[in-house]
């Protein structure tokens, strides 16, 4: 209907320029958008107002001269000016009860664009390092990265959902030291414990598993451990200590052993992520390693590309980035004098392997913490030669957990976390899938334990679900009645559809093709979980109002029609927010 009203707004300006209104090199394209409130129509046009200059006219006389030259057309029941020069459309309720027809003749393709190959996008998300359980902080990026590459792919994208695999570095080398030090204690060692070492329990369960295959080779005591180390501390000093324990537990176990306890922590850790996401509802098409981007050439494929590009420089025995030239706020270092590559050598080297794969465009989706990494692979982008408009890194806020009112307090580093999973169980994944995407990803989430549990219409996701469950219990009560639902005759008859409630419906409905292309347009999740808020809204009134099960046969009919279209809809847009469509509740 849009792509129509912009159509005959196009073809009114050929007649201003032909009228000479306009001047004949005038040639814009018509903007139409969904107006606020249906007092004002269905949709409305600022376009008298853009064009009131090029016409030398006020833009309300210049509005009346668009109207006058609007081609008629079946599906517009009038048009009004408002305003200083809006041009309001008011759609016919026949060809509004059109979208019945639409939905149920395209079932699940209602409101997707056609697959467009050439649209090829990754979307990189959670990518949490593999050192402990997902906590509810990697939840709201797990639910809006799923959501985000849904509507996308129903927009018409191509779209492969990432995980990058941080399975290199310190972090994990320090994960493969804590389980060993646990695993120490279970050999009947007291050992102390690092300061920056993991903590939570599963540490000790991942030690178990190592004894229990590996029995007690690799124990040694206390003085061969840390005789010579320096003292744990604070700060600088805690690191020193613990880079300490990693080259002495390097020495001690040998290559055997300590892969031993770094492949059991990383296999371990990686699958109960990989578990957890799945029953969170989330997917990846590709799991990427780290190591395995070093195996293949890529990082130095990489750093030879910015090398020949001019942007590297030796200083101090390390080689730099010139970052600072090409918008960062300083200069990176890529190879450290020891002749290491940094974890930014690795970030360049991965964007570059996405759009060697052929992706159009690359969407990252972090933590609000870290916002400075967009400056910095924008400028890496610039300096592999490569347009950083393909780069795109959207920021997710953090989430608070509330119960009984009060903040639930959570320490990471200490292990004293709530779990994604422990989240899952107590609310429900369909409940905390869409209590992530409620809000936009840029604001702070305060999420209410108490309200997701809650069987209310206060509960939002309760209430949109609840409103599938009333659609399933009329088709159950019209089988229990010996009636049938012909969709034929409810689809002849649907000019019947001329109540209030109906109309409101049936006008939410037609716009679920704008909310997909605004919703992945504008990375914007929570622009289908409102719309499906409202949807909901709109059939609970109807049903309130109307009773569908009539004896008229046709009145019946083309009200199950718009019902079970409503279902379908109801159906889709929950499924590309990862939520359930219960039949019962």
């Amino acid at each position: 209907m849009k792509d129509h009203i912009e159509e005959l707004l196009s073809q009114a300006l050929l007649h201003l320029r032909r009228d000479g209104i306009l001047p004949k090199e005038c040639d814009v394209i018509p903007q139409v958008e969904r107006t606020r409130s249906p007092e004002h129509g269905e949709f409305a046009s600022n376009l008298a107002m853009v064009l009131a200059r090029e016409a030398r006219k006020p833009p309300r006389e210049l509005a009346g001269d668009i109207v006058e030259r609007l081609p008629k057309s079946r599906q517009v029941d009038r048009v009004e000016l408002a305003g200083p020069g809006f041009i309001n459309f008011f759609i016919d309720p026949l060809a509004l009860s059109g979208v019945v027809r639409d939905i149920l003749r395209k079932n699940k393709q209602y409101g997707h664009a056609p697959k467009r190959p050439d649209h090829g996008v990754t979307v990189e998300f959670v990518s949490a390092n593999p050192t402990g359980p997902l906590h509810v902080g990697h939840g709201r990026g797990a639910a809006y990265g799923a959501s985000l590459a849904s509507l996308l792919a129903a927009a018409g994208y191509a779209v492969q959902r990432e995980y990058y695999v941080n399975d290199n570095g310190r972090q994990m080398d320090i994960l493969a030291l804590s389980v060993w030090l646990r695993y120490l204690e279970l050999c009947g060692e007291h050992v102390s414990f690092p300061n920056n070492g993991y903590r939570g329990d599963y540490i000790y369960d991942i030690a178990r598993m190592v004894r229990s295959e590996e029995g007690d080779k690799w124990r040694h005591n206390n003085l061969e451990v840390t005789d010579g180390l320096p003292d744990d501390g604070n700060g600088g000093q805690a690191e020193l200590y613990v880079d300490a324990l990693i080259e002495r537990a390097s020495q001690l176990l040998g290559h055997k052993g300590y892969e031993a306890f770094f492949n059991t922590a990383l296999g371990n850790i990686l699958g109960d992520i990989e578990d957890d996401l799945a029953g969170f509802g989330v997917h990846f098409d590709h799991w990427f390693s780290e190591v395995g981007l070093e195996e293949s050439g890529a990082i130095k494929h990489a750093i030879d590309r910015l090398r020949e590009n001019g942007h590297l420089y030796k200083k101090d025995g390390a080689i730099w980035f010139r970052a600072s030239e090409l918008g960062d706020e300083k200069d990176r270092v890529i190879i450290r004098e020891n002749g290491r590559t940094t974890y930014f050598a690795s970030d360049i080297a991965y964007f570059l392997n996405k759009l060697e794969r052929g992706f159009e465009r690359a969407i990252y989706i972090f933590g609000a913490d870290h916002h400075g990494y967009i400056a910095r692979l924008q400028a890496a982008a610039r300096g592999l030669g490569e347009d950083p408009e393909r780069l795109e890194i959207l920021l997710v806020q953090f989430a608070v957990l509330y119960r009984d009112g009060k903040k639930v307090q959570m320490s990471t580093r200490s292990g004293n976390f709530i779990t994604l999973r422990e989240l899952r169980e107590e609310v429900s994944s369909d409940a905390a899938r869409f209590f992530y995407v409620m809000r936009s990803h840029d604001q702070h989430l305060d999420f209410d334990l108490d309200l997701a549990k809650s069987r209310s219409n206060e509960n939002p996701v309760y209430y949109i679900q609840y409103a599938h469950a009333r659609i399933c219990s009329v088709f159950r009560n019209l089988e229990q009645m010996d009636l049938l639902h012909n969709p034929a005759i409810g689809e002849a008859t649907l000019d019947q559809l001329d109540a209030s409630h109906e109309i409101n419906l049936m006008r939410t409905l037609s716009r679920y093709p704008e909310v997909i292309e605004s919703a992945a347009r504008l990375r914007a999740p929570h622009i289908m979980a409102h719309y499906l808020h409202a949807l909901a809204n709109d059939f609970h009134a109807y049903y309130n109002a109307e009773q569908f099960l009539v004896d008229d046969e046709n009145l019946r009919n083309a009200r199950l029609n718009l019902v079970l279209a409503t279902q379908k809809v109801l159906q889709d847009g929950l499924a590309l927010l990862g939520i359930s469509a219960p039949e019962e509740m």
